[in-house]
Order: structure tokens, then sequence, then C-alpha cells
């Protein structure tokens, strides 16, 4: 008991919750939430590291090929694993498929986003002028 305890002390809080990560489902929300999601978090933080399991694979690796087309993340590290869920209809653990991928800024992430603003906000001025 006293080697359990030990080992949760010695946990890393910093590792186990971290302010850049987004763990993507592929039923809660769609495709562009996210895309848009780790384009904040890539300007607030530099990086952004997304997160799925089993069948929103397919959308984290879809949201990260959006924004590497679009000249805005480089790839810095991908990450496979299994990981052992509790199914509660089973009764005993499924193992399910895990990836993580870290984007980091590319250098012109900065004028990219500032060129889409610009164009985001003159399509607005344009819509309240028609109305």
């Amino acid at each position: 008991m006293e080697a359990i305890t030990e080992g949760v002390n010695n946990v890393n809080i910093s590792e186990a919750y971290k302010k850049n990560r987004i763990q993507v489902s592929n039923t809660k929300k769609p495709l562009f939430f996210y895309v848009n999601l780790a384009k904040r978090y890539m300007q607030q933080h530099n990086e952004v590291e997304l997160s799925a399991l089993g069948m929103a694979i397919a959308t984290v690796v879809t949201v990260a090929e959006i924004l590497k087309n679009n000249g805005l993340a480089v790839e810095k590290k991908i990450m496979t694993s299994t990981v052992d869920i509790k199914d509660d209809s089973r009764g005993r653990p499924v193992q399910k498929a895990k990836i993580e991928i870290l984007l980091g800024k590319t250098a012109n992430f900065d004028e990219l986003m500032a060129v889409a603003a610009a164009e985001d906000g003159e399509n607005g001025d344009a819509e309240e002028h028609t109305a």
C-alpha cells in the first residue's frame, strides 16, 4: 500500500493535465470546431497536442492535415499506443487505439492568421453595408 501512495505522490501534475491538449471526439463537435480551437491554442502556447481514441483518430488526423496544408502547423511528434478502457456493458477492459499529434506553429503562422483575420473583417463589413 505504501508503494502505491508513494507512486501517486510522485505523479507529475503538469504532465497529467496539459493546457495545450485537445481531446478530440468524432461525435461531440464539428470538425472545424477543432481546427479553430487548435489555431487558438497555437496562438497562445506556440504548439498544440491533439489526442484521440478509437474512431476519433480519423478526425484528429484530418484536423492536423488541414492545419498543415494551410501552412499553419508543422508536425513535431506523433505517438500511437493502446489503452485499456473499462467497458461497462461487457464487464471487462477493452483495448482502444490512441494517437497523440504534437503540432507547432510555422514561421509564418502569425502572418497567415493576420491575413485571415483581415479577410474575415472585410467580409463582415461588406455584409453590414448590404443589410
